[in-house]
């Protein structure tokens, strides 16, 4: 029992990771109905930028985060407004291929200033265990948990609670009519951009805080599509749920089954979800598929 309890707790560490890269995709789909393929790679150049606060300057974790969060903004903001507005009104595969472009440039960028060795983030949290009942966790594994939980409300409140949150979702339902309502669409999509980015800020700094800064870790943004897909691409908390359900059964999965599986668990799940609910679990009918 105390192994199954150990794998369970270390999938939803894993899972927070996938969750918060989801929220991302299902953000930007939200808002503009279209897939952001650089999400992965989003994630990978933030958490290099963190690592350079970090070792470079020696900043400490309010520092690290404040300057993180807003570099993270700030690139959103830059990506929407040079890659994306430019391509406003273009076929959604043209939109979409530049995402895979953009992906492309941005490794090729941070190998080009960092190259291909793994980096040891510094250990800003600290390293002793911290034991939860039968489970020991280390400080980042709590603070990648508490993050998603506290994303997850942030996000709720803001589409809730808020007006301009209101606004997104009335955009995301029909662009044509929030535009007749004098709508600043282009404001929705920018602010959506900057959102997703720093989603992916949250998860590159999870990443970099439990393991290290490398440029594979931008492969976790393809293993966590899974997610954004079970959760359904128009449901950001939907995709956050994806991400753990993910984490678990990937770790089940490996712990019972083999490290094979474990690779594909994931997308052998979706498979069976989609058969079942084409729109994922919490996804919406009308979804336009790309």
């Amino acid at each position: 029992m105390e192994y199954f309890v150990n794998l369970v707790a270390s999938g939803l560490v894993a899972g927070s990771v996938y969750a918060m890269i989801a929220m991302g995709f299902a953000m930007i789909y939200r808002a503009t109905g279209m897939l952001n393929f650089a999400q992965g790679e989003l994630m990978m150049l933030v958490a290099y930028i963190a690592f350079g606060l970090a070792s470079t300057f020696g900043a400490n974790l309010p520092v690290l985060l404040a300057g993180v969060f807003v570099a993270a903004i700030l690139l959103g903001l830059l990506i929407e407004r040079v890659f994306i507005r430019p391509m406003m009104g273009e076929p959604m595969f043209s939109r979409v291929m530049v995402t895979i472009a953009l992906a492309v440039v941005i490794r090729g960028v941070t190998i080009l200033i960092w190259g291909q060795e793994p980096y040891a983030m510094p250990r800003l949290l600290g390293t002793e265990l911290i034991r939860i009942g039968p489970v020991s966790f280390y400080p980042a594994q709590v603070w990648t948990l508490v993050m998603v939980a506290v994303l997850c409300v942030v996000t709720w409140v803001f589409f809730n609670r808020t007006r301009f949150g209101v606004v997104m979702r009335a955009t995301a339902n029909s662009e044509s009519t929030a535009l007749l309502m004098g709508v600043n669409v282009r404001l929705v999509s920018a602010v959506a951009w900057a959102v997703s980015a720093c989603f992916a800020a949250a998860a590159g700094l999870a990443f970099a805080f439990m393991f290290s800064v490398e440029p594979d870790m931008s492969s976790m943004g393809l293993r966590a599509f899974p997610a954004a897909i079970l959760g359904g691409l128009d449901s950001v908390l939907g995709g956050a749920l994806g991400g753990l359900v993910i984490g678990v059964v990937e770790n089940l999965a490996g712990g019972y089954l083999g490290r094979g599986l474990k690779e594909i668990a994931g997308f052998l799940l979706i498979v069976v979800v989609l058969m079942v609910r084409p729109y994922g679990l919490f996804g919406q009918r009308h979804i336009e598929r790309v």
